[in-house]
């Protein structure tokens, strides 16, 4: 294995690939698991819109043993690491990939779950990553929370979930987006770093809805004020059997 590439530890029987200095998975990516999870626990159509390395989509492969998948994803190196984790998985067949922009590529409809995690930044609002890979993750040079939702909506099934992860400042642009293609934000999880701080990201969980919805807000503190993890956070470590 190349030194620049390292094999870590997604959940207790599942490992990743992924670039020593690229982008690498985190907890918005187990959060959103766990949101979907408990959304959509039955889920036997699953679609994971700009996938990465595979972070969400392997890990509701290994939560949804039943389920068939599908991952879409443009950027060539996290492309490359997609297919190798996916190959190593042990869930291959399974799983279907595109290789190309989640605007464009017709993944098909009727799915029962519909996740993403949108890049947090508009392009000209931060600084971009000197590494491709990175930048493309951090910022939304194909699209952000606008474009996930209207192909999430295109995809999703009449009774189906769309949970989707970004900045915790898009509040409103989530729910405009949401509101735009027909979906209604029915639950928001924000996420807290440790005691004190800001939030750090947030999960939406959207329906297809022709009334206004009035969502569950809900907080998750991953550190107390010390810095030892709070049982928030060993519960969403013990989901992923770890």
């Amino acid at each position: 294995m190349s030194p620049s590439v390292t094999r870590d530890r997604l959940t207790r029987d599942v490992w990743l690939y992924q670039r020593a200095k690229g982008h690498r998975f985190s907890s918005d990516d187990t959060t959103t698991a766990l949101v979907s999870t408990r959304a959509a626990p039955t889920a036997q159509r699953i679609l994971d819109l700009g996938c990465g390395i595979g972070t969400v989509l392997l890990h509701l492969a290994w939560t949804h043993r039943e389920a068939t998948l599908v991952g879409i994803e443009a950027q060539a190196v996290s492309f490359e690491l997609l297919e190798r984790n996916v190959a190593a998985s042990g869930f291959g067949e399974r799983i279907t990939l595109h290789h190309g922009d989640l605007r464009e590529v017709d993944a098909g409809t009727g799915f029962d779950l519909v996740t993403g995690t949108p890049p947090y930044f508009p392009i000209g609002t931060a600084v971009g990553a000197m590494d491709e890979q990175r930048a493309y993750a951090r910022i939304e040079y194909r699209g952000g929370v606008e474009a996930y939702l209207a192909a999430g909506a295109r995809a999703l099934a009449a009774d189906g979930v769309m949970v989707l992860c970004g900045d915790a400042d898009a509040d409103a642009r989530v729910v405009d987006g949401a509101r735009a293609v027909g979906l209604g934000i029915v639950a928001r999880l924000q996420v807290i770093p440790r005691v004190g701080e800001r939030p750090l990201f947030a999960v939406w969980t959207a329906r297809h809805t022709a009334a206004a919805v009035a969502p569950v807000h809900t907080t998750m503190t991953l550190r107390d004020a010390a810095g030892a993890q709070t049982p928030e956070a060993l519960a969403l470590r013990a989901f992923s059997g770890l």
